[in-house]
């Protein structure tokens, strides 16, 4: 952008400090040799009398268009790929627009630099000059900043509690059911570790909301496992971090990603900040190096096999999954002694139509009526887990229907006397508030019902009064996004499942509320506010409001 011919007039051929400027006709390839012989790939000359835009027959885009990443016409015999989609390619003619381009890089005019190029050294130059530098980051802008982790001190003889796996996909009902979860006493449920799969509803940078969670409540002892980008797959064979969006493409977007994250990430600041991030390095595989490139982000299967090595043989483990299969899955798939260590399953989703008005939520396919989110995001890994014989607990769309947000709101407000219950009244009621103002957060309502799988596992069934029946069912899986992550009745090759049909919504609220508000197992640290003061305050003062975790 800098010109310092920018001022003289007889300038017309763009010149520039710091690279030699052409002029060029250029266009950006859209379809592959040989061209003019296009087919139902090409929407800017299949069917047409006239071409779209009024490109040239036989120009650069009227060719075969590439049609994802396993095009079988754009990979040769040798397996490399020959399709030029996407290429900026010089040409002439109508196709083409005539535009200024930066052919070289002009080379140091400084003889003793080390660097070859001069933007290199001018963007050194400017980046270190005193003026408009940066102020501040944490450890300057606090006076006693300093990163400590909370270790939950669980004495042996409080434990006996089942061990439980929480499998999440970072919706805003997933974050409610995890403060569920780490409220329950853990000589009901002691929560062993978390596994976040980034193919639902939010992305994988909101993982760091979940460390930020976790460290609120002290349990950074906990671990946190990260899932595959790709639905079961999905994924590129030869280059795992490419693959298709065909089922993930489904979840709504919004300003910053998923709609769903940029509702969660307003209120996230809230939280006190933990020292865990999600952190990776080129050397294990990422794209770049984070902050810290020596430590690196646990996977999924890592954290279940650490797992599964330190829980004995007695206490086998209980799976909550609230996102879609995918994780569990995998772990189904490449660890043969699964169903061993796995004492139960309680799956939160799926859809089972009792006639053709009882439709699934699949709002933004509308070819596909009857299927249920957490199903069709990964069709494949939701028959792979429903089918595979483990003792399943189905919690469907229509038993979460039933909850009600201002009757959760009206028992919230009746009593918040914890920094986690307050912290889910305003999500709640944030939530609310886009639902009923808002035509893009029309879904809203579902995330509330998401909770229940937690309180169905944490809470008095004597309270919920839990009615269950016994089906016999299968899942379409077969590629076809108008019916995959169907459920079906199949009482003769179907497998045995339990599905939790009803329950009293007045236990579930007051189990809710009243454990949120108990002020056992609640936050260590209660807010960023708080966390703020307690940086800015010397370490041998210690504030009346500070917490401690029991």
């Amino acid at each position: 952008m800098r010109n310092s011919a920018s001022s003289n007039k007889n300038n017309n051929k763009g010149q520039n400090d710091f690279a030699e400027m052409e002029y060029m006709n250029i266009t950006v390839v859209t379809s592959n040799e040989p061209y003019g012989l296009f087919d139902s790939s090409n929407p800017f000359f299949y069917k047409r009398r006239t071409p779209k835009f009024n490109l040239t027959l036989g120009g650069v885009h009227s060719g075969h268009v590439q049609r994802g990443l396993r095009d079988p016409i754009c990979i040769s015999t040798s397996g490399k790929g020959n399709c030029r989609d996407g290429y900026t390619k010089e040409t002439s003619g109508p196709d083409s627009v005539r535009v200024l381009v930066a052919t070289r890089a002009k080379p140091s005019k400084n003889l003793n630099s080390e660097l070859d190029r001069e933007f290199y050294d001018h963007f050194l130059e400017v980046l270190n000059r005193p003026e408009e530098t940066g102020r501040f980051n944490f450890s300057t802008q606090f006076m006693y900043y300093r990163e400590e982790l909370f270790i939950a001190e669980l004495n042996n003889s409080r434990l006996g509690g089942k061990p439980v796996v929480f499998d999440m996909d970072m919706s805003a009902g997933h974050f409610l059911s995890l403060f569920y979860l780490l409220k329950v006493p853990v000589e009901i449920i002691d929560l062993k570790a978390v596994i976040v799969s980034p193919t639902g509803w939010a992305n994988t940078a909101t993982i760091d909301v979940v460390y930020d969670l976790l460290h609120m409540m002290g349990r950074d002892d906990i671990p946190v496992g990260l899932g595959d980008m790709f639905a079961i797959n999905q994924s590129e064979p030869v280059f795992p971090s490419a693959g298709d969006c065909k089922y993930a493409k489904a979840v709504p977007q919004g300003c910053g990603g998923f709609l769903d994250s940029d509702t969660l990430y307003g209120l996230a600041r809230d939280l006190p900040r933990s020292p865990r991030r999600y952190e990776n390095s080129v050397a294990h595989g990422a794209p770049s190096d984070t902050d810290r490139p020596e430590l690196r982000q646990p996977l999924a299967l890592e954290v279940w096999q650490n797992l599964t090595k330190s829980v004995d043989e007695v206490s086998k483990i209980t799976v909550l999954t609230n996102g879609p299969l995918t994780s569990l899955a995998k772990i189904i798939s490449s660890d043969k002694n699964s169903s061993s260590i796995i004492k139960e399953v309680y799956i939160v989703g799926g859809h089972i139509s009792r006639g053709k008005s009882d439709k699934g939520n699949i709002f933004t396919v509308p070819s596909n009526s009857y299927a249920e989110f957490n199903m069709f995001l990964d069709p494949l890994a939701a028959k792979t887990v429903l089918e595979s014989g483990l003792n399943i607990t189905l919690i469907p769309l229509a038993t979460q229907r039933e909850f009600s947000f201002q009757a959760m709101l009206n028992r919230l407000y009746s009593s918040t006397k914890t920094p986690e219950a307050r912290f889910v009244k305003r999500l709640l009621t944030r939530l609310q508030a886009l639902h009923q103002k808002q035509r893009r957060y029309m879904h809203m309502d579902m995330f509330l019902g998401e909770i229940l799988g937690a309180i169905f596992l944490g809470g008095d069934h004597a309270l919920l009064k839990p009615k269950m029946r016994t089906e016999y069912i299968k899942v379409i899986a077969e590629g076809d996004e108008s019916k995959d992550g169907h459920i079906l009745i199949d009482k003769l090759r179907g497998k045995q499942i339990k599905i939790l049909e009803r329950v009293d919504l007045r236990g579930c609220y007051e189990s809710f509320a009243s454990r949120l508000d108990d002020k056992k197992q609640s936050a260590v640290i209660g807010s960023f506010e708080e966390q703020r003061m307690k940086w800015n305050t010397p370490p041998s003062y210690k504030p009346i409001t500070a917490r401690i975790f029991h």
